[in-house]
C-alpha cells in the first residue's frame, strides 16, 4: 500500500475515532465537526509523523522521476542526445 494511501486512510480514521469520542456529548453538531477536524489534525501531525515524512519521501522521488524525464527528452528534442539515430542527422 502507497504511503499516501496509508496516511490518508490515518487521517480519516483519526477524524472518525474523535468524532465517536464526541458523539455523546451534548453540543451543535457543527461544532461537533469542526472540534473533531481540529483535533484530528492536532493529532494526526503527532501520531502519524512516519507515515507523513514516508509520503513526502515517495513525493520528492517521483518529482525527480518527472523532472529526470523532462530533461531528457528536452535535450533529445534538442538535438543534444549523443548516441541514438534521434540524435543523427538525415540528409533528405
Amino acid at each position: 500500500m502507497s504511503a499516501a494511501v496509508k496516511y490518508t486512510l490515518g487521517r480519516v480514521g483519526l477524524f472518525v475515532g474523535v468524532l465517536a469520542a464526541l458523539w455523546f456529548v451534548e453540543m451543535n453538531m457543527f461544532l461537533r465537526l469542526m472540534l473533531a477536524l481540529v483535533a484530528s489534525a492536532a493529532l494526526s501531525f503527532f501520531l502519524l509523523k512516519g507515515w507523513r515524512d514516508e509520503m513526502a519521501g515517495e513525493m520528492a522521488e517521483a518529482s525527480e522521476r518527472r523532472r529526470a524525464e523532462k530533461d531528457r527528452l528536452r535535450s533529445a528534442l534538442a538535438g543534444d542526445d549523443q548516441g541514438g539515430p534521434e540524435g543523427e542527422l538525415r540528409e533528405g
